[in-house]
């Protein structure tokens, strides 16, 4: 796998991630929401001003400080990634590496100009594209949009259930976004085959090392 294809499956991930917060930035209000298929499947508009499935960092300063953490993270990702290629580390810890980078760097985009290029939704009106500024922000201040909602289950949980019990109960609560979704999958992907990708990659050196000797 060469940096190309990592600069590709990048792009793609972006493309896709961006195309669809234009979208709904342009199209629905917030709050609004389409069901696409009843009882697992909706689109529904939200913005957070924080991380990844709407988590939150210490107001102004912590969202400058996010948003500056995000940029640094995303440029020593295409670094390091220069690195993984070089040293010819497995095609699926790149790949992997590759959506998280993705993620990462949609995300950013929405957190440093979405604030600048969007005017703000208000009540029933959705936002209008603003490229000669104007917007509802300043820089590092926008904020990122989420759409993707699977309510799996809704109702009250059992009283036998501990705790919560009786309590009423939604699985998967969270809204997010393509981006935070090439995230997560890179994370869990990496964890659950990381001696997979790791040995093989350490298996290749040992028998570089072998046959010098």
């Amino acid at each position: 796998m060469k940096y190309r294809h990592v600069v590709f499956i990048v792009i793609l991930i972006l493309v896709i991630d961006q195309t669809l917060k234009f979208w709904i930035k342009t199209h629905m209000f917030m709050q609004q929401e389409f069901i696409i298929f009843p009882n697992w499947f909706r689109i529904h508009f939200i913005e957070n001003e924080g991380m990844a499935y709407g988590l939150k960092f210490g107001g102004d300063f912590g969202k400058i400080l996010l948003t500056t953490f995000r940029l640094v993270a995303v440029v020593a990702g295409f670094i390091y990634m220069k690195k993984l290629i070089r040293e010819k580390y497995s095609i699926g810890l790149l790949i992997c590496g590759s959506l998280i980078l993705a993620g990462a760097a949609g995300n950013l985009i929405d957190s440093m100009f979405y604030g600048l290029i969007f005017n703000d939704s208000i009540g029933y009106e959705v936002a209008k594209f603003m490229p000669s500024g104007g917007g509802y922000g300043s820089f590092l201040h926008g904020r990122v949009v989420d759409m993707l909602y699977f309510p799996i289950y809704e109702g009250y949980l059992p009283s036998w259930v501990p705790f919560k019990g009786g309590d009423y109960f939604v699985f998967f609560r969270p809204v997010f976004n393509i981006a935070d979704a090439a995230i997560s999958i890179g994370v869990i992907t990496i964890l659950l085959f990381q001696k997979r990708f790791f040995a093989r990659h350490t298996a290749q050196q040992q028998e570089k090392t072998a046959v010098k000797i």
